[in-house]
């Protein structure tokens, strides 16, 4: 399948706002207020990941992916729509976010993703699903659909 670029419907990217002082910054990632229901998160983790490298692509059945890219390095945050009955439906997506680009993603069921930090620092990436990891007590089976070990993958990261 070959990708068109463009934004995807469901796909929420959002600038954050970095207040800075003589002690460091702070970033608000979320609020309750500025959230649809259906994105609130049920847990959170935060992840480093090293120059280079890449994480995904992957894509979710039901889980809502809530990302703060915050620096210190910089993520080319790559989206697909594979979504059968997604008016986007194969349009690929692509923002950069971090260090001069804080920004929050919301990506819902369905779209693939994937980002890799292009920057020269590890970066950190946080993340606040609406849906546990393995469920319930870490009893279910995990919502997530890897591309990454296919070699014929469409999802392509350049």
């Amino acid at each position: 399948m070959k990708f068109e670029d463009g934004e995807i419907e469901g796909v929420i990217v959002r600038s954050l706002k970095r207040y800075s002082d003589v002690r460091g910054w702070l970033v608000e990632i979320f609020r309750h207020d500025e959230l649809q229901p259906e994105h609130y998160p049920v847990m959170a983790y935060v992840s480093l990941t090293y120059p280079g490298v890449a994480r995904g692509p992957h894509e979710h059945r039901d889980q809502t992916d809530l990302f703060g890219f915050v620096g210190p390095s910089t993520f080319k945050v790559y989206m697909w729509d594979m979504r059968q009955a997604s008016p986007t439906r194969g349009k690929r997506q692509v923002v950069l976010a971090g260090e001069e680009n804080p920004t929050l993603i919301i990506i819902p069921p369905g779209v693939v993703h994937a980002y890799r930090n292009v920057g020269n620092l590890p970066g950190y990436v946080f993340n606040a699903p609406n849906r546990l990891y393995r469920g319930w007590g870490r009893s279910e089976p995990v919502d997530e659909i890897r591309h990454e070990d296919d070699p014929s993958s469409p999802f392509v990261l350049d």
